[in-house]
């Protein structure tokens, strides 16, 4: 297997799709890691297995887990309305129909849960069609054009939403990334700690994950890749640095995508997946993370982000066993950035590949597709 992880990553590193990745597969104590290539486009920074990238939306099983742990304590019930703790989205609107304008609207036929937030049906997020006026109305406040620390203040950010309506009622549809950056609110509010405090307190010391962070310190730089964006003509264009965006804080610290972590940190936190909860979440938390709650409806409207595949908390859940790759119960995501993770509890398998070329759409791409195929 290393040869053949090692070989999947170097055609990319050579054909200049990536400057470089790292590949990690362990099943059970059996771990190989490749690291090939570098971490910058000049090549002066060898990639390495302790390489910190920032994953992006691989930040959203993390988050779910967070949130669950409150869950698990009895802090929050999955059935709690959410303006409990975010009375700024008490009273939501939704739009009569999903292609109407934004200002042909009705009530909510009932509230937003804690549940809607982790299966990602609250009724705001990302649809297919982004031409839709309330997607475009959403874009505006969540735009990922921009860094996370140019984003408003998280309760500026709150205010914004709350003047956006809904997509579809709640529970109706699955949206994406909404959902996430609203968990992390939720869970700030419900503790009173700020996201990153939560998450370190909750997840990141417990599991040992000591590289993952909304921020690089100047001591670990040295390790952080630079980020990447595909250029029309195949050329990269530098997005980031390791001194840039994530060299401080950001003012809105997104349970959605804003973690940094490393192949090792990643493969910490699917261990405690696989182990039904390592102390950390309940057996039955980690059993309803992992599990798919969409309807075949629900699925079926969202085939560009899922490709037919299901949902659990914070990550796709595999059904149709349709590529070479998809065990029925596979979890994990993908990250915009370039980044993949999955647990297999069916083989108790950890797949994970991090590259620093970002994503030019929802659909996985090549690299991505043939790491998942050498995987299988």
């Amino acid at each position: 297997m290393s040869s053949t992880l090692y070989e999947t990553l170097r055609r990319r590193v050579d054909d200049g799709t990536v400057p470089g990745a790292v590949a990690l597969v362990a099943r059970g104590d059996d771990v190989e890691v490749a690291a090939v290539g570098s971490a910058d486009a000049a090549g002066t920074v060898p990639m390495a297995r302790e390489s910190i990238f920032r994953i992006a939306s691989l930040t959203k099983p993390v988050m779910a887990a967070g949130l669950l742990t409150l869950v698990d304590e009895g802090r929050i019930a999955l059935d709690d309305p959410i303006a409990e703790w975010l009375p700024e989205l008490a009273k939501p609107l939704v739009v009569r129909t999903p292609s109407g304008p934004v200002d042909d609207v009705v009530p909510a036929v009932r509230a937003i849960t804690v549940e809607d937030l982790l299966d990602s049906r609250p009724g705001w997020g990302i649809a297919p069609d982004f031409s839709l006026p309330a997607v475009r109305a959403l874009f505006a406040v969540q735009d990922h054009s921009r860094p996370m620390r140019s984003w408003s203040a998280p309760d500026e950010w709150l205010a914004r939403l709350a003047e956006v309506p809904l997509l579809h009622q709640p529970g109706e549809a699955w949206l994406y990334g909404t959902a996430s950056a609203l968990q992390g609110l939720l869970a700030a509010r419900v503790t009173g700690r700020t996201l990153p405090e939560f998450l370190a307190e909750r997840v990141l010391e417990p599991l040992g994950m000591k590289d993952t962070a909304f921020e690089v310190p100047a001591a670990k730089r040295d390790r952080f890749t630079w980020a990447y964006a595909p250029a029309q003509d195949g050329t990269l264009t530098l997005t980031d640095t390791p001194d840039g965006d994530y060299a401080g804080l950001p003012r809105f610290p997104s349970g959605g995508g804003g973690l940094v972590s490393t192949a090792d940190d990643w493969l910490a936190f699917a261990r405690m997946l696989l182990s039904g909860g390592a102390g950390l979440l309940s057996p039955t938390s980690v059993s309803r993370m992992t599990s798919n709650h969409l309807t075949a409806a629900q699925r079926a409207d969202v085939t560009l982000f899922l490709e037919g595949q299901g949902w659990g908390y914070g990550g796709q859940v595999d059904i149709d066993p349709v590529d070479p790759w998809s065990v029925p119960g596979r979890y994990g995501w993908v990250g915009g950035t370039g980044t993949t993770a999955h647990v297999i509890p069916a083989t108790g398998t950890v797949t994970v590949m991090l590259s620093q070329v970002a994503m030019t759409g929802p659909t996985p791409n090549p690299l991505m597709r043939e790491f998942w195929r050498a995987c299988a």
